[in-house]
């Protein structure tokens, strides 16, 4: 056992923002498991979205985080969906080691008459599309990106489809998002969480093949496919229905206490956490480099009050530009 895992107990809290790694060594189970807590605040707030978008996009997170910090390379992993109900994009990417942002895109008055008639259940806002999930190693490298189809599934379910079309790897996922009121200086104050937990059967005895994980791992290909139907799978499953969507949210909780309750019995091993935070990608010298590339009819169209103003859609920074600095050359 190296120093960045302990059987489960030992470790003290992970807390908010800490994404959880975690083995069930009995079961041939790996996973992660996630309480965002201040993160999202940070980012919902930013944008101060409608309720149904805010809860949409608090999901999108908790899937980002939980796959983005199983990278074991410098890189990022991009969560995006394209769709036709009133929240027709989500989008959501997490830079290693630790960097999360997000933001959602839709139609105020869609959103607001799908409020009035009581349809904001995810699969009504989202509608028919698509999600990709994206894995980005930077320049010279190919990118590795999977998609789903979107046509009346939540995101919970999304993302179990895609492991199963595109990894072939039996994955339960389970999500939680709420708005809480929470006792603050001055008085309660509504705060949001999210939580969630993704478990996957990975068994290497002889009789089943070894596949690769989240993990990272290289796998070692066998003749015989994993079965979803062993035992233990069926198990794990039966453990991960008992969560309560309060547990995954719930402060008072917390991640490792989750899983002491789920796994205890089986000997579980918790690895060190991953602190996750709100940090956007975005600079000047970005943006620069992308007007750059415009023609000077674009650039021209830009100008607002004799400078260009450009705010980053994720973290709502604004930068402005002198037009000079993109005339052309003669």
């Amino acid at each position: 056992m190296t120093e960045t895992e302990r059987k489960l107990g030992e470790f003290g809290f992970a807390g908010d923002d800490h994404v959880v790694p975690f083995a069930v060594e009995p079961l041939d189970v790996r996973g992660r498991t996630v309480q965002l807590g201040p993160l999202l605040d940070q980012i919902l707030e930013r944008h101060d979205y409608p309720e149904p978008v805010a809860r949409l996009l608090a999901e999108a997170c908790v899937v980002t985080v939980l796959l983005g910090t199983s990278l074991k390379f410098e890189g990022k992993f991009i969560f995006q969906t394209r769709t036709d109900g009133p929240v027709d994009m989500l989008v959501a990417d997490f830079t290693t080691p630790h960097s999360l942002r997000a933001y959602a895109r839709f139609d105020a008055d869609r959103v607001d008459a799908a409020i009035e008639a009581g349809m904001t259940a995810p699969e009504d806002l989202l509608g028919s599309g698509v999600l990709a999930l994206t894995i980005d190693q930077g320049e010279h490298t190919t990118r590795y990106q999977g998609i789903v189809e979107l046509n009346g599934i939540t995101l919970e379910e999304a993302a179990r489809a895609y492991f199963r079309q595109s990894e072939q790897i039996p994955t339960e996922v389970k999500l939680s998002v709420a708005k809480l009121v929470l006792p603050a200086e001055g008085g309660p104050r509504e705060h949001w969480r999210a939580g969630g937990l993704l478990a996957q059967f990975l068994p290497d005895s002889p009789e089943r093949r070894r596949v690769a994980d989240i993990h990272g791992g290289d796998g070692d290909e066998r003749d015989v496919a994993v079965h979803p139907d062993d035992n233990s799978w069926q198990e794990l499953l039966a453990l991960v229905g008992t969560i309560e969507p309060t547990e995954l949210i719930d402060p008072t909780v917390g991640t490792e206490r989750l899983l002491y309750r789920l796994f205890h019995e089986h000997g579980a091993v918790v690895y060190e956490g991953v602190r996750v935070i709100d940090e956007c990608s975005c600079s000047g010298q970005k943006i620069k480099g992308i007007l750059q590339g415009f023609t000077a009819e674009e650039i021209t169209d830009s100008v607002e009050d004799g400078v260009i103003r450009v705010a980053c859609e994720f973290c709502s920074k604004s930068y402005e530009f002198d037009p000079a600095e993109f005339a052309p050359v003669q």
